[in-house]
């Protein structure tokens, strides 16, 4: 189970004591400087990620709790994670996707076939002039087309894109520190090693910068329990950082399946826009309110159930 990121730790106060007449008190100076020398250990440790444009994510599953990294980067900069040994191991993909390449097939001899029909009884010089100039237009039409999809796929080239630590389509979590940044020094291969930064933080990294940010700790485990207890229950944060990392994971991943659950206009994405509008409060928050009313516990717990399942079996748990 993952550790919750706000809990509040009650201190009671003790009154001061005096000090024994044999025991010599300490001046200020002399205490050790514990407190100071841990602030600077985590600053020093937040530079280092802040330089180098990677962080490590601390990830809460039904099987455990693990460390691992990510990055963001213009996706024309990224190789994507190859996931065919993987799915030749999904006996169910391997099917859909045979299916899949037999239905392509089937429609390409349609479409060999339309064209020798028209090629064969082409009626008269005319229509095929006709025919002639038609092309000549579509041609025009598919070349603007092009450039249209040319210009979409630069932007797309230029957003960035998550990638995780990860290797043939399985995320790579670590149950301590020690064990990630052992593998981060071996010289595996993995997919962050693509990064201009790899080797640089393969040589700096110690165990005690293994330290995420409270935004970088995710708790997919508790997320199903928690839609099941109903409206009144549920936690906005934890399930909006949920469909946050969900999101990156299924992108990084390629888990097509987890990015349609999650898609505009699905009933996920309906609660998570209503949850950010609970939490920004004011006329939205009042109308986001009323849409989680709307929203059935019961669908939104098997959905994330089959989402939390889909992440947790592709993933590869290292001591």
């Amino acid at each position: 189970m993952g550790n919750p990121k706000h809990t509040e730790v009650s201190v009671a106060r003790q009154s001061p004591q005096r000090p024994d007449a044999d025991e010599p008190e300490l001046d200020d100076a002399d205490a050790p400087a514990e407190s100071g020398t841990a602030t600077v250990s985590a600053e020093a440790a937040r530079a280092l990620w802040d330089e180098l444009r990677i962080d490590p994510v601390e990830i809460a599953l039904p099987a455990g709790t693990g460390y691992t990294l990510r990055a963001y980067r213009p996706a024309r900069e990224l190789t994507p994670t190859d996931v065919a040994e993987r799915d030749q191991d999904d006996p169910f993909l391997a099917r859909r996707q045979v299916a899949e390449e037999d239905v392509e097939d089937d429609d390409e001899a349609v479409v060999i076939l339309d064209e020798e029909v028209a090629q064969e009884f082409a009626e008269s010089d005319e229509e095929e002039a006709k025919g002639r100039r038609r092309d000549a237009t579509d041609d025009e039409d598919a070349k603007a087309d092009s450039e249209d999809e040319d210009e979409d796929e630069d932007e797309a080239g230029d957003e960035e894109v998550p990638v995780f630590l990860s290797h043939r389509g399985k995320l790579l979590l670590f149950k301590t520190p020690e064990s990630l940044v052992s593998f981060v020094r071996s010289g595996a291969p993995n997919d962050l090693s693509q990064l201009d930064s790899w080797n640089e933080l393969s040589e700096r990294v110690e165990p005690a910068d293994i330290a995420p940010l409270d935004e970088d700790v995710y708790e997919l485990d508790l997320v199903v329990e928690n839609l099941r207890g109903g409206h009144d229950t549920w936690d906005p944060t934890l399930l909006i950082e949920a469909g946050e990392v969900a999101r990156d994971l299924a992108y990084a991943l390629r888990l097509p399946a987890v990015l349609d659950m999650l898609s505009a206009g699905s009933s996920l994405d309906d609660l998570d826009e209503a949850l950010r509008a609970t939490v920004d409060g004011g006329v939205g928050g009042f109308f986001g309110r009323r849409r989680l009313k709307k929203i059935g516990a019961q669908t939104a717990s098997l959905g994330w159930r089959t989402i939390v399942g889909k992440i947790s079996a592709v993933v590869d748990w290292r001591d």
